[in-house]
């Protein structure tokens, strides 16, 4: 049978695959072995890359609503109802009466990449909401903080560090997270082959955790205050050592002093830990040769996460390890800007504007997820009106969704770009679904920016476009020209925009590759067969590899541009042109922290946890990814189950400020005594929705138990993981 090369678009990890195919068919999907990243791993998600394709609940064209009923329509109509819609409500309301939601299979793809951003130009709303504040605001806001760049996110070096402390982070299930990484589980043990240290702080004996040298079984939510500790250790103990990093640093004895509660001893209780396993931890972090800290969801999604994810980098930053090999390092994406000379920058600012209903500062020009609803349910000016969503399922994925449901239910005009109609998307009177990846062209323009080699792969649609289907970048073209006033125009159109607007920008740029060029000659030399390609090939002619388009098309297997390389200071973008390392923001949110010293601990705490066969909501329609263990159980240890009463695989009622659930009990010593463990993104169980598989085995919805009152202050974060529950058993 024939085959094909594509990148694997099912999770962080980025994975080549090459597949088999049957006429328009994939048939099979194996590791590609000459990939220069992933070098022929597969994980069970991307072995299903055919079943997902295949998905006989993908909708096949779009859907609009007459008469109260979603009905087969025309792509023309579908448009033509968007712009009939959409700009009466803003010539009428403003542009702010337009929400717009971005899910996390948004940033899988290369329209999701390229189009959002215009869709957000055009509307010129400051109603943006995305699942960042669901999973990863905090790191974006520290690294903002400390570096003056949201986007500036160091990442282990895991082929050459000798430790790596890790928190909060499962990438044996999770395949890695703001850390792209093809077999992560196979570098850990690479790791430890080497003679290197693992360190897990887990409040689950996860399958990574069992990996590990050593297993910190840490309480929920105390990771902030643990690593507080680490850092006073450090200082207490003459073990700091900045290394090339310290001509461009400022701010360490602010740190010295603002951690000077947080000892060992007094941090012991809250963490659950004690004093000797902290001081240990420390000192085998500063002693190794080389060492980097990386902490993910479950230090994220957390009362403290932006202070928690700070301090990680602090910790690097001490220890010498920020910028180094071995350490924590900064990726350089091929088609990231050509880096600028070092100097000041503009720096990184929270809570420019806020949000109308209770005022939370905006982060990333982002507000809280969690405000979507009160923000379509309040009357009065500057009211959501309209909504528009990119693969994104809220109702799932967000805190109380029973009111974003409802509230959903309740909007002028919604239009959602998705390929299901599932718990948020049954709301929408106009559905845009994108073909099969399959059918797509695929550069990882946000990954690449956060993986551990640097490298650029392109693969080319695998099988032509579906009868009427629509390509997904054209689907986004021609939403923004719907939206914009612009309706009927070439979808052409929005990328020649682009594409002028970036070159004008960057021929006046010293540092450009293009700097002083025609924009027009420039422009006229871009190859690529479609304006997204162009755009592709744009980037990587103005990027700092003078890559182009066709290198990448010659090098079907991907173009490896090396190990990463130390970036410091010409990356740094503050207004001090140096890493600030007690930021104003971090130092006023310290006193909450410090008073979680004294605080009396919570009862059962519940946390989330990952499946290797599972990513959020969106693959649960796949049989063989829902099946086996992937299960939505309520996991107890034996200790807590036998003094509540619960027995193994019978229901048990869960109730926290948020609601209740019903859920089947799993007593297992994987999670330690006092936490609970619930997965994320089941609860498939709404009329209306066109989820075959998922309805079968539709689990509990756990942010049901949250009202959306709990948030990291600094980022806007959903606490999803460290909240107190109330068990009890049913009959």
């Amino acid at each position: 049978m024939p085959t094909a090369l594509r990148i694997c678009p099912l999770c962080e990890a980025t994975c080549g695959l090459t597949l088999t195919l049957d006429g328009s068919r994939v048939t099979g999907a194996r590791g590609d072995r000459d990939d220069v990243f992933s070098e022929g791993f597969i994980c069970p998600k991307g072995a299903s890359f055919g079943e997902v394709d295949a998905d006989p609940d993908r909708l096949t064209g779009p859907l609009v609503r007459k008469g109260g009923t979603l009905q087969e329509a025309t792509w023309a109509d579908a448009f033509d109802t968007i712009a009939a819609r959409i700009r009466p409500l803003i010539e009428t309301y403003g542009p702010n009466a337009v929400g717009v939601v971005l899910g996390n299979p948004n940033v899988h793809t290369m329209a999701g990449a390229l189009y959002p951003p215009l869709l957000l130009g055009a509307l010129r709303t400051r109603n943006l909401f995305t699942a960042s504040t669901l999973d990863q605001m905090p790191k974006h806001v520290s690294s903002g903080l400390l570096f003056g760049d949201p986007f500036a996110i160091p990442v282990p070096d895991l082929d050459r560090t000798d430790h790596l402390l890790m928190l909060g982070a499962n990438p044996l299930d999770s395949n890695g997270s703001l850390c792209t990484a093809p077999d992560f589980p196979g570098r850990l043990k690479a790791l430890r082959r080497r003679g290197g240290t693992l360190t897990v702080v887990d409040p689950r004996r996860t399958r990574t955790a069992r990996l590990a040298d050593r297993h910190v079984a840490i309480r929920p939510g105390a990771d902030a205050l643990f690593l507080a500790a680490l850092v006073h250790t450090l200082f207490a103990e003459d073990l700091t050592d900045l290394g090339a990093l310290a001509d461009h640093v400022e701010g360490v004895e602010e740190v010295r002093e603002a951690v000077r509660d947080f000892t060992p001893e007094a941090v012991s209780a809250a963490c659950d830990l004690d004093g000797d396993t902290i001081r240990t931890v420390a000192r085998e972090l500063a002693a190794a040769p080389s060492a980097a800290v990386y902490g993910r969801m479950g230090s994220s999604t957390v009362a403290y996460g932006t202070l928690a994810n700070w301090l990680v980098d602090v910790l690097n930053v001490l220890t010498g390890n920020l910028d180094r090999p071995g350490g924590a390092l900064f990726p350089l994406s091929a088609t990231a800007p050509a880096p600028r000379p070092a100097g000041p920058g503009k720096g990184f600012v929270l809570g420019r504007w806020t949000s109308r209903v209770s005022g939370h500062p905006e982060a990333k020009g982002e507000f809280p997820m969690v405000a979507l609803a009160e923000e379509i349910e309040t009357e009065g000016e500057g009211r959501i009106r309209a909504v528009i969503t990119v693969a994104a399922n809220p109702v799932l994925s967000a805190p109380d969704g029973r009111r974003l449901d409802a509230a959903l239910g309740a909007l002028d005009f919604m239009v959602a770009v998705d390929p299901y109609l599932n718990e948020t998307t049954r709301h929408a009177d106009v559905v845009l679904p994108p073909p099969p990846p399959s059918q797509s062209a695929h550069f990882d323009f946000a990954f690449n920016g956060f993986a551990i080699r640097n490298q650029a792969r392109f693969t080319p649609a695998v099988v032509p476009l579906e009868e009427g289907r629509m390509d997904e970048c054209e689907i986004h073209a021609r939403l923004i020209l719907a939206v914009s006033g612009m309706h009927g125009a070439p979808p052409s159109a929005v990328d020649d925009l682009a594409v002028d607007t970036t070159l004008a920008r960057a021929v006046a740029q010293e540092h450009s590759p293009v700097h002083g060029a025609d924009p027009q000659a420039v422009a006229a030399a871009l190859g690529g067969a479609t304006g997204p390609e162009r755009r592709l090939d744009m980037m990587l002619r103005l990027g700092p590899y003078d890559l182009t388009l066709d290198d990448l098309l010659q090098a079907p297997h991907g173009v490896d541009l090396g190990p990463l390389q130390p970036r410091v200071p010409a990356l740094l973008k503050t207004r001090s042109g140096r890493v600030e390392l007690l930021p104003a923001p971090i130092a006023a949110d310290l006193p909450r922290l410090r008073a979680a010293l004294t605080a009396a601990p919570d009862g059962l705490v519940l946390v989330g946890r990952r499946h290797l066969r599972s990513n959020n909501s969106w693959l649960h329609n796949a049989p063989s990814l829902n099946s086996g263990s992937n299960r939505c159980t309520l996991q107890i240890h034996p200790d807590d189950a036998d003094r509540l009463g619960l027995a193994d695989g019978k229901p048990a009622r869960v109730t926290a400020e948020g609601g209740e659930l019903e859920v089947e009990v799993e007593i297992t010593d994987t999670v330690r005594n006092g936490v609970v463990s619930l997965p994320h993104g089941w609860g498939h169980d709404r009329p209306g929705t066109r989820l075959t598989v998922a309805a079968a085995r539709p689990g509990v919805n756990v942010n049901q138990l949250l009202d959306g009152t709990r948030l990291d202050p600094l980022s806007g974060t959903a606490v999803l993981n460290g909240f107190p529950v109330q068990l009890a058993p049913l009959p």
